[in-house]
Parts: structure tokens; C-alpha cells; sequence
């Protein structure tokens, strides 16, 4: 029988339940681990040195005259190939003269395409080492899309650029491998020959293997790490990364004072965070923030959609000075129809349940105002009109600035009313009449051979339709009280979110082999509760709705429970995205 399902409830600060079976990554010890997760030492590392012997020095016009690759791990040589190579072309003569390899040697050689398969099933699973990897890398790479091979993920090392990290300048002026050869005396010289090269190379690299170890670099991922060069007290809090799990969710750097400095998240928060004190990072803020760290919390998530949620929540509370973006989720500003017998559309920070937003800056609200306006028929001068009185007559008068309400023929509050409620339905997706009209606007200039305006008119309906799409998106998932949705992980398990009112109100996985359905009464009963607040959102953050809607839309996404209809407006913007793709790139019908 096998053993009971454990549950996991994730601390206060997590909203989640998680099921745990013997294969999920904490819950089993003897789970295929990954690479990184294993810290596998240098010691039990396979490395594959390999070296080329070329007809010239430009991957994809030379070609490879020599191969050889020598297998080691921890100091022993487990396998060595090396073959000759027809480059089905003649070899230059100063080549000849620097391998001692000529046309004659490699007229009945095998070609590149019976050999490369073999080096790279001999390769399999290694690290790649070669002295100047760029070079044979670019060659193998150059080899295998000529063959039609595809170049797996591999990781590679550079002797040379490992040498210049290790080795001071006074002791090795040069890094050429005869030069670190001769350095460190080993038993294999370099001849130009591919096979003496890699041996000579696997010297090299155990030398220079012995000097990293007294750094603190044991592991693939530390030397790669330490690489770049980074100051003694960068690499000197690494520690902080220690206790930090192999799982993903959100880290959070804090100051002397106990302050957020940065928050951000990660797939592999060890891994994530460690990159902060190795020369990986190179902005210079940064930097500045890893200097005043004095320690990481974190807290673990479910998975990735729970992560950025969280990410942009602790953001929102705590606005790190360290973090550029998200700081402050709700100065934004939306557009809104004034409150007046003869409305206009007005830009402010306060929406209620019509309002179109919502946007970063003033200024590109205002402008999409003049499109929405001009596709409506609503007004846009500023006059105060009273509810008993009449409008268009006197725009009308005034060429220099066109009110798009025009009209010769006065217009009381009741028949301008049609015009508002046009905004209305345009924003909310019940009618695209205005859209039609931007449409037939811009192929009338087209027509008429003024291109330029109609460019200009065609950008501006794009803007709108984009705005009106993605604020009838997120306002279609806030109108849901509550949706529990389903991911697959892509190991056979589930990822859920429980969405109330736009909001993420519980998170969790079932992993392979756990009956999904008690997972999800166990998030809905825990989940938080939602309080919707007036507006087009129902007071969720549009950055948190907007990421719950990407996570639907990335992957093949299921509804396991919907407290009503979900879906996007039928007359609403998203069926004209295909029209700005086409009107974009000068192909509009």
C-alpha cells in the first residue's frame, strides 16, 4: 500500500496548501535530483577536454582537420578519441606547416558528419573544457548546423578564462596552454596536435583545479561563479544563500535596520540569490544593495504564479528603495465621464465602474481621450453646460479647436445622452461601432493619398484597441467571485490557483500520482476571502489580475470551477488584434 498523502499548509504569510507524495522535490530524499541540486564536487565531476585541429581560424568557411577529446574524472582518464578529419577542402599551407597535418593525411579520413555524433554521444552528460572554447565551440556548433545535428545543452569551461581568473599576471604573463604547460610542468607537451593538446589541457586544468579549491570552490556552479571578478566582501556574504531551498517563491534583502532593500523571485531561490555575490551581476545598484545586505528571508511558493504575486504584493507594502517597478501599484490614472448633464471623458486616479485604465502616465490617457472622443462623438471642450441647456451650436463656430460633438443643430442632454452611452458600450465591449468608424476614417485618408495622417490615425486606433483589450481581459477575470484554475506542471502533477475578485486567494500543486479534487477543496477552504471594492476591477491591483491572466493564457490552462461565465466581451477589442497586426504592418484590407 502505498503511503498516506501528507499535507503542507504554507505559513501565515502564504496563502497555499500543497500535497506532498514520496516523488515531490522536498519530500523525497531519493528523488532524481538535479545538477545544481546536488552540489555534485569537482572531485565527481566528468569533464570532456576536447581540442581542433582547423584549416583556419572562421567557424562555418574553415572546417576541423582534427578532432581529440580526452574523459576524466577526478584525475582519471576514462576514454580518449581521436580521429583525423577530410575537411573536404585543401589545407593552407602555413596549417601544414603549424600541425604537420596535409592533404595527403586526410584524404581518406572520415567527414565531420559520421564523426560529430560520435563525439557528441563520447561527450554526453560532461562538462566541455577546451583552452579558447569560443573557438572550438564555434566550430563543433558551426559543424553541427552544417550536418544538420542538433547542438544539445552542454556546459562548457574555458581554460583560458579560468587561467586569467586564477593566475596573476606576474606569474603567468601569457595563458597560451604551452606557456601554462611549461608553468606548471606537465607531462604532456602541447604539439599542435588535437590528441597532445587535450592531454596537455587536462594537466593544465588540474592544476588550476587545486588553486580554485583553496578558494571555497568545490562544485561546477561555484567555479562558475567565481569566474568574474568580484570583491572579496561581494563573495564574502555568499553564506547569506546558504540555508535558501531549491524551491521557487520570493526573496527579500534586508538592510542594517531590518529594512527591505530588494525583493524579487526566483525558480531556485538558492541559486537566484547566490548569483547576487558572484560576478554574474553586474548592475551597479546592485551591487550597492548587496553591500548593505545583512541577511535574505524568503518565502516559498507553490509555484511561479504565486511568486510574482507575492513578489508584487510585499513590493506594494514595503516599497524597497532597491526596486524600480511595482512600487506604487495604484498611482495610475484612469479615464472616467465626468459627473455633469453633458459629460466628457476625464482623467483621474479615482475609477469607478465605467472607467477605461488603467495607464502609467497622464499624458497617454489624455491622448487615447481625443481617440475615444472623436470615435464616439463626444465632446471635448470645456464649457460649463447647464442641465437645462443645449450643446454643438457653439463649437460648431470654432474651427481652430474641433469638438468632435460638434453640430449646427443644437443638442439637448437627452439626445447628447446617446453619445455617452456609446463610451459606455465601446469600454465595456458591448458594441464596436466606434472601432468601425476609426477604421473607415483612416482608408478614407488612405484614398485620398494622405498617408502620413492616415499612419498617424492608424497608430492611435491601435493604442485604443490595445487599451480597451487589456482592460476588458482583467476586468472580465475581477468580475469572477471566485475561479479555481489548473496547470500542468509538466511532470505529470497540477498547478492550481484560486482567484476571488481578481485576486490570487490561494495557491498549491498536486503532484504526479495524487488525486487532484481533494487538493482543491483543501485551497478553496483555506483560501483567503475578497472584499470587492467599487471600480472595474473590484479594487484588485490591475498588476495582479494582469498577471493571474497571463498565467491562464501561457499554458494549456483548466477551469475547474467558475462561479460564472468567463470569457471576454463578443463585441469587445480582442477581435480587432488581429486587425492592428495587419494595419501595423501595412497590410490592413
Amino acid at each position: 500500500m502505498p503511503p498516506a498523502n501528507r499535507l503542507s499548509v504554507a505559513p501565515p504569510s502564504v496563502t497555499g496548501v500543497t500535497v506532498l507524495d514520496p516523488r515531490h522535490p522536498a519530500a523525497s530524499p531519493g528523488r532524481q535530483l538535479s545538477f545544481d541540486e546536488l552540489e555534485t564536487p569537482l572531485s565527481q565531476t566528468t569533464f570532456v577536454v576536447v581540442d581542433l585541429e582547423t584549416t583556419g581560424g572562421r567557424p562555418g568557411e574553415d572546417a576541423i582537420t582534427e578532432i581529440g577529446a580526452v574523459k576524466v574524472r577526478g584525475g582519471e582518464v576514462l576514454g580518449e578519441l581521436a580521429t583525423l578529419i577530410d575537411p573536404e577542402r585543401s589545407i593552407p599551407r602555413h596549417i601544414v606547416e603549424l600541425t604537420g597535418i596535409d592533404d595527403a593525411m586526410v584524404v581518406r579520413a572520415p567527414r565531420i558528419a559520421s564523426v560529430l555524433p560520435s563525439f557528441l554521444e563520447f561527450a554526453r552528460g560532461a562538462v566541455l573544457v577546451a583552452h579558447n572554447a569560443p573557438f572550438d565551440m564555434g566550430f563543433l556548433k558551426a559543424a553541427a548546423g552544417a550536418c544538420g545535428v542538433p547542438w544539445p545543452k552542454v556546459r562548457v569551461l574555458c581554460t583560458v578564462k579560468l587561467a586569467r581568473r586564477v593566475l596573476g599576471r606576474d606569474e603567468a604573463p601569457s595563458v597560451r596552454l604551452s606557456a601554462l604547460a611549461e608553468l606548471f610542468c606537465v607531462q604532456t607537451r602541447p604539439t599542435h596536435r588535437a590528441l597532445d593538446d587535450a592531454r596537455a589541457t587536462v594537466d593544465v586544468l588540474h592544476r588550476l583545479l587545486e588553486r580554485v579549491g583553496n578558494q571555497g570552490v568545490h562544485s561546477y556552479s561555484e567555479l562558475v561563479d567565481y569566474l568574474p571578478s568580484i570583491t572579496a566582501a561581494q563573495r564574502g556574504k555568499r553564506h547569506l544563500a546558504q540555508d535558501l531551498p531549491h524551491r521557487p517563491g520570493v526573496y527579500l534583502f534586508r538592510g542594517p535596520s531590518d529594512e527591505v532593500l530588494y525583493v524579487g523571485t526566483a525558480v531556485d531561490l538558492r541559486r537566484r540569490v547566490r548569483g547576487y555575490f558572484t560576478g554574474s551581476e553586474t548592475r551597479g545598484r546592485m551591487k550597492e544593495m548587496v553591500a548593505l545586505a545583512t541577511r535574505v528571508d524568503h518565502v516559498v511558493c507553490a509555484h511561479g504564479l504565486e511568486a510574482e504575486v507575492r513578489e508584487l504584493r510585499l513590493i506594494a507594502a514595503h516599497t524597497p528603495p532597491y526596486n524600480r517597478r511595482s512600487k506604487y501599484p495604484r498611482r495610475v490614472w484612469w479615464l472616467v465621464l465626468t459627473k455633469e448633464a453633458f459629460p466628457r471623458l476625464s482623467c483621474t486616479r479615482t475609477p469607478d465602474t465605467d472607467a477605461l485604465g488603467p495607464f502609467r502616465s497622464r499624458r497617454t490617457a489624455a491622448e487615447l481621450a481625443e481617440t475615444v472622443a472623436r470615435a464616439c462623438g463626444l465632446r471635448t471642450c470645456t464649457d460649463r453646460l447647464p442641465a437645462r441647456g443645449t450643446h454643438g451650436a457653439q463649437c460648431a463656430e470654432d474651427p481652430l479647436t474641433p469638438c468632435p460633438a460638434a453640430s449646427v443643430v443644437p443638442e439637448d442632454a437627452e439626445h447628447y445622452a446617446a453619445r455617452v452611452d456609446r463610451v459606455r458600450s465601446l469600454i465595456h465591449g458591448f458594441d464596436d461601432a466606434p472601432l468601425h468608424r476609426l477604421r473607415e476614417g483612416i482608408e478614407a485618408l488612405g484614398q485620398r493619398e494622405l498617408f502620413e495622417n492616415a499612419a498617424r490615425q492608424r497608430d492611435r486606433a491601435a493604442e485604443l484597441i490595445g487599451a480597451l483589450h487589456r482592460a476588458q481581459r482583467l476586468r472580465s477575470l475581477a468580475a469572477l467571485d471566485e475561479m479555481v484554475a489548473a496547470r500542468p506542471d509538466g511532470d505529470g502533477g497540477w498547478q492550481f490557483a484560486v482567484v476571488r475578485a481578481g485576486r490570487l486567494a490561494a495557491s498549491g500543486v498536486a503532484v504526479r500520482g495524487v488525486p487532484p479534487m481533494p487538493v482543491v477543496d483543501a485551497l478553496t477552504a483555506s483560501a483567503e476571502t475578497a472584499l470587492p471594492d467599487p471600480g472595474p476591477l473590484r479594487g484588485a491591483l490591475a498588476e495582479e489580475v494582469g498577471l493571474i491572466a497571463r498565467w491562464l493564457e501561457a499554458g494549456p490552462a483548466r477551469l475547474v470551477r467558475v462561479s460564472s461565465g468567463y470569457g471576454e466581451p463578443g463585441h469587445g477589442a480582442g477581435s480587432w488584434t488581429r486587425w492592428c497586426e495587419r494595419a501595423q504592418a501595412g497590410r490592413t484590407p
